[in-house]
């Protein structure tokens, strides 16, 4: 039976392997925030939106995430940063 894993031996190769997990990751993150609060009726103007969505920062988004669930505003997300 064949590996399926792929050697990282070039610096290309390590500086970029499994970037585009992670950044598909943190896209769906964000796209969780803006989930949860379009579901409450809080309303997201498109800096914050685009703010929310360029971010890559898993623990951040996931702190946005909890903070949405009580948030009363969009920017109740950012507070304390």
């Amino acid at each position: 039976m064949e590996s399926t894993v792929w050697p990282v031996y070039s610096p290309f190769a390590k500086m970029h392997y499994g970037k585009g997990l992670e950044a598909g990751r943190a896209q769906g993150e964000a796209r969780a925030v803006l989930t949860i609060l379009e579901a409450r009726g809080i309303p997201v103007d498109e800096d914050d939106r685009e703010f929310i969505m360029e971010c890559t920062d898993l623990k951040r988004l996931d702190e946005w995430a909890r903070r949405a669930i009580t948030a009363t505003s969009a920017a109740d997300l950012f507070a304390e940063e």
